[in-house]
C-alpha cells in the first residue's frame, strides 16, 4: 500500500509541476507537443489537439515538451519564437506551482488541526532561559533579527545551531518585547544542548483567513528548511550518502502508511499532507537552482539574453544542459544506489 500511495503522490506533485508549464505555455500560445507523466516508453498515448498525452513506464518524472530545445524551430507557435518574458514566464512556472501546490497543503492542513504557536509552555531550571527571566506564557517573536511565527521554526534553529552558538531572542509578555541572549547548554539527560523552554504540543485553532496566512508561514519554513539542507551539504555538515530519492521516498511514505494506519485514514491523509508539503516545497527550490538541465538553468540563460538583448547560441547553451543533465544522472545513480542500501 505503501508504494501504491507513494506513486500516487509523487505523481500528482510532478502532474502539476509540469501543469505549471503547460498553463503558461498555453496562455502564451506556445504549441505543446507532449505532456507526459513519468520516463522511459510510452505505456498509453492520446492525442487531443496539438497535444499528445502521455503515460510513461517508469512512474518517477514526468515532461511538457514544447520544442524548447529546437533551436531551429521559429514557426508559429514554437518555443523559441516568443518573447524572452514569455519563456522566462513558462520556465518559471513549474516551480511557482509547486509552492502553489505546497501552500493549498499547508493551508488544509493548518485549517484542520491549527498551528504550532511559538508560546513558551515551560521554562526549565539550569537553562539560559530561566536565568534570563522567561517565564511560561512568553510569546517569541524573533531569534536572530528573524521573525517567529511557528514553534518548528524555534526547533529548526536550535537543529541548526551547531556550535550551540548564543541566540539573541526577542519574547512577547504582555504586549511588551524583551530581547534577551540565550546560550544552549547541554545538562546531564539531555542529547542536545537546550535554550530551556518547551513548547506545550497543543495547536493553536485558525479560522479561514488565518488557516492562509500560517499556511505561508508554514511553506517559508519548508523553503527555509531546504536551503539550510543545502547549506549544510555544501558546508560538509552532512554527506552525499545522507541524500535520498525515490525509492527512499516510497521507504518513508510506506513507514508513515504503517504508523499512521491504526488511527485511520484521516490520520494517514494528514501525515501524506504533510509530506507533500515538504516534497512540493523542495522540489520548487531545487527546480529553481542555477543548475544546467533545471528550470534555473535554463532562467538563468534566459535571463542573460534579456541583458544582453539577444540569445546565446544555442549549441552552446545544449552543450552546458547536456553536461549537466550527465552530472543530474550520475548524481541520481548514485542516490538510488544509497536508497537501495538503506534496506539491507
Amino acid at each position: 500500500m505503501g508504494i501504491i500511495l507513494a506513486i500516487l503522490l509523487f505523481s500528482a506533485i510532478i502532474i502539476f509541476h509540469e501543469l505549471g508549464h503547460f498553463t503558461l505555455a498555453k496562455l502564451n500560445g506556445i504549441r505543446v507537443d507532449e505532456f507526459s507523466l513519468g520516463l522511459g516508453p510510452t505505456l498509453f498515448g492520446k492525442q487531443i489537439g496539438e497535444t499528445k498525452f502521455s503515460l510513461k513506464l517508469l512512474p518517477f518524472g514526468g515532461a511538457c515538451m514544447m520544442g524548447e530545445d529546437d533551436a531551429e524551430d521559429m514557426s508559429e507557435g514554437s518555443f523559441n519564437s516568443k518573447s524572452v518574458w514569455a519563456r522566462m514566464s513558462v520556465i518559471v512556472a513549474g516551480p511557482v506551482f509547486n509552492f502553489i501546490m505546497a501552500l493549498v497543503f499547508a493551508t488544509i492542513i493548518v485549517a484542520w488541526i491549527g498551528y504550532d504557536a511559538p508560546v513558551v509552555a515551560d521554562v526549565d531550571k539550569g537553562y539560559s532561559a530561566a536565568e534570563e527571566g522567561m517565564m511560561p506564557g512568553d510569546v517569541i517573536t524573533e531569534l536572530n533579527g528573524k521573525k517567529i511565527h511557528l514553534w518548528k521554526e524555534i526547533s529548526l534553529a536550535n537543529l541548526m545551531n551547531f556550535d550551540s552558538e548564543p541566540i539573541e531572542l526577542t519574547y512577547e509578555r504582555n504586549g511588551k518585547e524583551t530581547t534577551i541572549v540565550v546560550k544552549p547548554r547541554k545538562l546531564a539527560d539531555d542529547y542536545a544542548p537546550r535554550m530551556g523552554f518547551r513548547s506545550s504540543g497543543e495547536f493553536t485553532k485558525a479560522g479561514f483567513f488565518k488557516s492562509i496566512q500560517y499556511g505561508a508561514y508554514t511553506l517559508r519554513y519548508w523553503v527555509n528548511y531546504t536551503f539550510d539542507c543545502l547549506k549544510m551539504l555544501v558546508t560538509g555538515q552532512i554527506g552525499m550518502n545522507q541524500l535520498s530519492g525515490p525509492v527512499g521516498i516510497v521507504t518513508t511514505v510506506d513507514d508513515i502508511y504503517k504508523e499512521s494506519a491504526p488511527g485511520g485514514w484521516p490520520v494517514v491523509l494528514l501525515n501524506l499532507l504533510n509530506l507533500a508539503v515538504l516534497i512540493s516545497a523542495n522540489l520548487g527550490v531545487m527546480n529553481l537552482l542555477p543548475i544546467p538541465a533545471l528550470d534555473g538553468g535554463r532562467l538563468v540563460f534566459l535571463i542573460i539574453e534579456a541583458v544582453r538583448g539577444k540569445r546565446i547560441p544555442p549549441e552552446k547553451e545544449g552543450m552546458v544542459h547536456v553536461a549537466g543533465f550527465a552530472v543530474l544522472m550520475a548524481l541520481m545513480i548514485f542516490v538510488l544506489f544509497n536508497d537501495i542500501m538503506r534496506l539491507f
